[in-house]
């Protein structure tokens, strides 16, 4: 525990985690979901992703519905990560701005990262979010092993 900062649980009993952590767990797992809209209903895909500059950093098709529904739009991204042996886990949503990059300067910069398409059939398009705003909720471990 930081000194000076309180834990603060919601009304279900998880931990809100600070913008912080939900920074740092960023980092941790190399897959998230996009949530988006597609034809005025939302959509979830998954999605490998990157950090990069404070933005997540993802591909997908040139062609996709996801690279024509992100435009300029509002999306959702969340991360996870589920300990079922302890039942103890944590999530953590983004939301904000989707923009398909489209400056040469930064799509050289971008191919440099570690993000590979998961198609390479068609070109691809980086779309990067900028996070408005950032939450989180950790599931702490569970005193007794859950029953089969």
């Amino acid at each position: 525990m930081v000194e000076g900062v309180d834990l603060v649980y919601d009304s279900e009993g998880l931990k809100i985690l600070t913008e912080r952590e939900c920074r740092e767990l960023l980092g941790s797992v190399p897959l998230g979901r996009i949530v988006y809209t597609d034809r005025a209903l939302p959509a979830v895909q998954p999605v490998n992703f990157v950090m990069a500059d404070g933005e997540v950093v993802i591909l997908t098709s040139a062609g996709s519905k996801l690279a024509a529904a992100a435009r300029n739009a509002v999306v959702a991204f969340e991360i996870d990560q589920f300990n079922r042996d302890i039942s103890s886990g944590w999530s953590v949503v983004i939301i904000g701005h989707a923009r398909v990059v489209a400056e040469d300067g930064e799509i050289s910069r971008l191919r440099t990262l570690p993000l590979t398409p998961w198609s390479t059939t068609e070109p691809t398009h980086y779309i990067a979010i900028t996070p408005e705003l950032i939450s989180g909720r950790r599931l702490p471990p569970q005193k007794e092993p859950p029953h089969p």
